[in-house]
């Protein structure tokens, strides 16, 4: 770094003390509420030295797809993360309530997962599943350990995305059976089954997608039956009955679907549906991609609440803390289906990766963090429940531990969704330091997704900005 460079960036430092300081005491002379404070952390950023977001965005409308959208009129330039915090390239902090939608589950750069990283990349980078490495069989047993009764085979995939082409396939051999039922308004990825069996038109391309039925969502907010789960079940019956030769090859549900708006399943939903599909013949699949690895707090994984064991599991992000890494878990019945081809994954299982899946397993126990998405997510969730008394916008709030949406309405009474104000409040809290997502059929639902080390102080920081934000619309 050159000394012009290091002055710069005291400078820059300073001046941001400066106009937050300033804002504060303006705030305090009119009379007007103190802002919220960001709570103390003992981090300082490394000074940055490489392209500006202004440069970046210019590249990158050049370079890679435009219609990915950033979010905010002026899109960051994260370039450091610690814990539940990241820094942009003046060094600002903000408190990221998102998690990289729902995937840094231990915390940025956690030192336990950095290290195993490390220590594995300087060994060995890559191999295949064709050599033996300790980390891929270490990893395997690890997961098969955390599963109930017969889930016991693990295969390891790139992605959630992977993760579920793999299993609808496995679901298909296994049975003989070609048709699928998935719930309306889950998604599950964006490539060829995967797309046929998210329900959303926002997610799929006009390419052909069969064998594919969904049935109605069992949302406790917005559903016809309200929390009555087996009145949303008999619809899919009635699919096996109208829509199929009476036998399907499998049933496939997010515990809670994260980017249809953080809805929760209605209560006797899955155990009525879980009946229906084995009368007909087919497999359960559990999306656990963004509801595994404790983030409910109530539970490891999602589908425990439900009183279930599916057949086979899906995971992804939280699994690696933002290593790229998902896998499928199985029975050794389903499993064996794949030895009459040769399935195959490049990179599936590669030992860096698999490294730090050890390492995050490690740490979700050691640090305690389920039991902290527990009983952080459940004041957070109190907390905003009493934000939605004072400010009608809020029409819901739902979610368990720290997988939380916070839905916006125009009117409470008709369910209205709001149009640009979702954005608006993302785009202040943002300017005041704190990182949401946006979700849901309509994108009027808060998603807040954070780091599993989050805590009551971080938490009663997020919803002061929510309401600050709030009461100035």
């Amino acid at each position: 770094m050159q000394p012009r460079k290091l002055i710069m960036w005291d400078k820059i430092c300073m001046w941001q003390n400066r106009v937050f300081s300033t804002t504060i005491a303006r705030s305090n002379e009119d009379g007007v509420n103190f802002l919220p404070k960001m709570p103390q952390f003992n981090h300082t950023p490394s000074p940055y030295n490489g392209p500006s977001a202004s440069d970046l965005i210019q590249r990158r409308n050049q370079y890679l797809p435009t219609f990915v959208n950033t979010y905010y009129n002026h899109p960051l330039n994260l370039v450091e993360g610690k814990m539940q915090y990241v820094y942009d390239e003046n060094g600002r902090r903000y408190l990221d309530a998102f998690g990289g939608i729902a995937t840094v589950s231990c915390g940025h750069c956690h030192p336990d997962v950095v290290e195993a990283i490390v220590n594995q990349t300087r060994l060995l980078q890559h191999t295949t599943v064709l050599y033996l490495n300790h980390n891929v069989v270490d990893f395997g047993e690890a997961l098969a350990a955390k599963m109930p009764g017969e889930l016991k085979v693990v295969f390891f995939t790139n992605s959630g995305t992977e993760a579920n082409e793999l299993a609808l396939m496995m679901a298909r051999l296994y049975t003989g059976c070609h048709d699928i039922i998935s719930i309306r308004n889950g998604y599950h990825g964006n490539a060829t089954s995967t797309m046929g069996v998210t329900a959303q038109f926002y997610h799929k391309f006009n390419v052909v997608q069969t064998g594919v039925h969904h049935v109605l969502n069992p949302d406790p907010y917005r559903g016809v039956f309200g929390l009555d789960g087996a009145k949303y079940a008999n619809d899919v019956q009635d699919i096996i009955n109208h829509g199929t030769c009476g036998h399907v090859a499998g049933f496939v549900a997010e515990a809670i679907q994260g980017v249809g708006g953080v809805i929760e399943l209605a209560p006797g939903y899955l155990p009525a549906v879980y009946s229906i599909i084995k009368k007909a013949g087919g497999v359960f699949i559990a999306d656990e991609v963004q509801s595994g690895f404790g983030r409910t707090g109530s539970h490891f994984w999602g589908f425990e609440a439900h009183g279930i064991v599916p057949d086979i599991v899906t995971l992804a992000k939280g699994i690696g803390n933002g290593a790229p890494i998902g896998a499928v878990v199985t029975t050794p019945e389903i499993a064996k289906v794949l030895k009459y081809a040769y399935y195959f994954s490049t990179f599936g299982g590669n030992p860096v990766c698999a490294a730090a899946g050890l390492a995050v397993l490690n740490v979700i126990e050691k640090d305690k963090l389920q039991q902290n998405a527990y009983v952080v997510g459940s004041y957070l969730k109190d907390r905003l429940n009493s934000l939605m008394e004072k400010h009608e916008i809020i029409g819901d709030v739902r979610g368990r531990g720290m997988l939380l949406g916070v839905e916006l309405v125009k009117d409470r009474k008709l369910k209205t969704p709001v149009k640009d104000e979702n954005m608006q409040i993302l785009e202040q809290m943002k300017d005041m330091g704190v990182l949401v997502g946006k979700g849901g059929f309509y994108g009027n639902v808060l998603r807040i997704t954070p780091p599993l080390c989050f805590n009551k102080e971080d938490a009663d920081f997020l919803v002061d900005v929510m309401d600050y934000t709030m009461s100035k619309m």
